[in-house]
């Protein structure tokens, strides 16, 4: 059971962390790093959805994850997202993240083609080819990639044995019984969607990687503990909280993210600037609502956490 116990837990998804000119800031991305290895989560997941990689250069990335190794390793489970929409950029950034000494590497299918299975598994096996000594974590997350990995192919990637795990955030939550049941014992599968964190645990997950476990870390772990002890009435109060939230965040005009990283700078005094073009920025009426965001958090770790 040594995947389960490397990569069972509480992962945030990384944010992009900017300076005021909007370019990535190295000091901002290890300020963060600290921020989670204080909070005491178990690993993180950098470049990823939440990390805005799909706007961001090959440089940028590296510089990203070359900021977080040097505060993480060792520290936290590092995993890198280091898919790019075409085999060659991805396969240096596997490279580069298997020199940095990650974890684990991960990758979505390739967007907007519509390519037949096989040519997805050459993908992700020509990456992790570049990273010979690397897990690799496969991330489905079909209602964005346009691509759901179905049985077939998670079937034929099996074969390739640095395959260790699935981020699972495809919105069937039966999904990750599929994937747990077909993966085997030690085969890791990670809860994607946020809002079923405790039910996707129930059916099988072993832990979960999330776009919104940074502004409430403590509210995701609390909810572990008291799933790990049974307790599921109690981690059932705590999702939902988290789901109230999670609605409400999503209330503002500006992106998810956008709001996430303002909450961070209100609760932590964390700035890791705001999000890069084009997802929408928050504007002023957005204000009163993150007001709104920061009280729900708070209120939830005073009750379920004891956190003043």
């Amino acid at each position: 059971m040594k995947n389960i116990e490397k990569y069972g837990g509480i992962i945030p998804a990384f944010y992009a962390c900017y300076d005021r000119n909007g370019r990535v800031s190295g000091d901002r991305v290890k300020q963060l790093t600290r921020y989670f290895i204080q909070k005491g989560v178990k690993g993180v997941y950098v470049c990823g959805s939440s990390g805005e990689c799909i706007y961001q250069n090959k440089e940028e990335r590296k510089e990203t994850l070359e900021a977080v190794m040097s505060e993480a390793k060792d520290k936290l489970t590092v995993i890198a997202h280091v898919a790019c929409n075409n085999t060659q950029d991805s396969m240096e950034l596997a490279a580069h993240a298997e020199k940095l000494g990650v974890d684990a590497i991960a990758a979505i299918p390739p967007i907007y083609f519509h390519l037949p299975e096989y040519a997805i598994a050459q993908y992700w096996n020509d990456i992790s080819s570049a990273a010979p000594n690397t897990d690799f974590v496969i991330y489905n997350i079909p209602q964005l990639a346009g691509v759901n990995l179905t049985m077939s192919l998670f079937q034929q990637m099996k074969k390739n044995s640095r395959i260790i795990a699935v981020k699972n955030s495809s919105l069937p939550v039966q999904d990750i019984q599929m994937f747990k049941k077909e993966g085997g014992r030690d085969f890791v599968v990670f809860n994607g969607p946020d809002e079923q964190f405790i039910a996707g645990r129930a059916i099988g997950a072993d832990g979960g990687i999330g776009g919104t476990y940074a502004v409430m870390p403590e509210l995701f772990l609390k909810a572990d503990h008291w799933f790990r002890l049974g307790e599921i009435e109690k981690a059932q109060k705590i999702q939902y909280s988290i789901n109230e939230i999670i609605y409400a965040m999503c209330a503002c005009h500006g992106n998810l993210y956008a709001v996430a990283k303002e909450i961070l700078r209100r609760r932590e005094n964390l700035d890791i600037g705001t999000v890069r073009k084009p997802l929408p920025d928050l504007i002023s009426e957005d204000m009163v609502q993150v007001d709104q965001c920061v009280k729900l958090i708070e209120k939830a770790a005073r009750e379920f956490c004891g956190i003043f």
